[in-house]
Order: C-alpha cells, then structure tokens, then sequence
C-alpha cells in the first residue's frame, strides 16, 4: 500500500476533517460524522481509507490525551471499517444509502459494546462489571445509533464528491 506524495496530502486532509468535524460537533454527545467519514473513505479509497481513519485517531489522541479512553480507538474505527469493506461493491443503487445507513448505525449502538473489553481489561472489570458498563451506557449508545443513522444520510454524497474528486485529479 505504498502512498503517493498526492495521496500523503489528500489523507493527511482528510484526517484532519474527521478531526475537525468531531471538535465541531462535540456540543451534541455522541452525534458526529466520523462513522460517515469511515464509510464513506472506505468506500472511496478501499485499504487505503485505514490512512486517513488512523490519522484522526492519532490527532484526537495528540490533541485529546493519550489516555485510557483512547485506546479503544485503536480497534473501534477498524470494525466499522471492516465491516464496511464486507460490503458488496456492486450493490444496487437503490439500496446503497439504507445498507450505509443501517451499517454506520448499527455501529453507533454498539460502541459501547464495542468500546467494553478495552475497559474491563485496563480497569479489572469482571464480565458482570463489564455487562453493567454496557448497560450504563446503552442510552447513549442509543442516542449514538440514531445520530448515526441520520447523519448517515450524507454517505453517498460525500462517496459521490470523493469520486469526483479522485476522477478530476486522476484525468478521467
């Protein structure tokens, strides 16, 4: 996955949207555009996209701490990423906003889920100390998924604007 020197510059940019776009949002919990971001770079730029996730990991870890809450960081935007990358590529028009829409909510109620062994592993949690973790912060969770779902509204087009992009500086 060797990057080229435009590459470099296109992920390094948009690490930093991911960034930004969370610092901007931070006044609503738990409603951002990350998981449209993931999605969306996934989508775009395939094993690539993992450049530009990992750069905004990095940068909320500068600019935020390298704390505890951090380290589940280093997976979380990997599953969806993943998940994203399951996906079949030549899914039929129609359906493509409702699957990338259900995907990134699907992600937003489980982040808690998701976010849980990190926790019981660094603070000692027994697995019923995990369960009540998790069930503490399912409404949030909730809140997550919902946000997620609604934002996700923005996947293809953001898809659409990439691709555009991409063909305008690739001459095609």
């Amino acid at each position: 996955m060797k990057l080229t020197v435009r590459e470099t510059a296109v992920f390094a940019m948009l690490g930093a949207v991911m960034y930004a776009s969370k610092m901007i949002m931070e006044i609503a919990p738990n409603v951002h555009l990350l998981g449209v971001f993931t999605i969306a770079f996934t989508v775009v730029y395939r094993k690539k996209a993992l450049y530009p996730i990992y750069t905004y990991v990095l940068l909320n870890g500068i600019f935020s701490g390298f704390a505890t809450w951090w380290i589940p960081y280093l997976y979380i935007w990997a599953i969806l990423w993943g998940a994203t990358m399951l996906l079949p590529k030549n899914m039929p028009k129609k359906i493509r906003p409702i699957v990338y829409m259900v995907v990134c909510a699907l992600h937003g109620f489980l982040f808690g889920t998701l976010y849980a062994p990190a926790q019981a592993l660094l603070f000692g949690l027994s697995f019923k100390g995990m369960m009540a973790w998790i069930i503490a912060g399912l409404p949030w969770d909730f809140v997550h998924g919902v946000s997620n779902f609604f934002c996700g509204i923005l996947i293809v087009p953001v898809i659409s604007i990439l691709r555009r992009l991409e063909n305008s500086a690739s001459g095609t």
